[in-house]
């Protein structure tokens, strides 16, 4: 799977925060001094191509609570 369709969500995720360290190291700061830094919003997602491509059923409960369902 590609990021296209899906597949490598924690890297669609991480980049913008590796964005926001890359920029700041690069303007001077000490790498052991950025603090940790936690997402504050989840979105739930979910890929219906993929999810029939392995045979499972998604639930309407769950499908109902997705932020986005990619078909």
């Amino acid at each position: 799977m590609t990021e296209q369709d899906g597949g490598d969500i924690c890297a669609i995720c991480q980049k913008p925060i590796l964005a926001e360290y890359a920029d700041k190291i690069l303007k001077g700061a000490k790498p052991a001094d950025l603090p940790v830094e936690q997402p504050t919003k989840f979105d739930l997602v979910i890929n219906l191509k993929t999810a029939k491509t392995l045979g499972l059923t998604i639930p309407p409960s769950l499908l109902g609570r997705a932020d986005e369902a990619i078909q």
